[in-house]
């Protein structure tokens, strides 16, 4: 395992024990307004919103981070 990866992993456990603590400290409802994605604010627990905004960017992250899959070949094809 390289200590790219263990690094990685610490930094990304540090952000989970954030969320943890907001959600903790926030339990009282909210309303989230977002106009973009819908019309109707959202009450909902901040900490449940949080944790949804949290997820949201990880996903995009991973899916920014991962490329696609598509690897440039150094060799050309005969």
């Amino acid at each position: 395992m390289s200590f790219k990866a263990v690094l990685k992993s610490i930094a990304f456990l540090i952000l989970l024990f954030v969320m943890l603590y907001v959600g903790m400290n926030n339990p009282e409802k909210i309303d989230f307004s977002f106009p973009i994605a819908s019309r109707e604010k959202i009450h909902a627990a901040a900490a449940l919103i949080y944790f949804g905004v949290f997820a949201v960017g990880v996903l995009a992250g991973t899916m920014l981070h991962s490329g696609g899959g598509r690897k440039s070949s150094s060799s050309k094809e005969k």
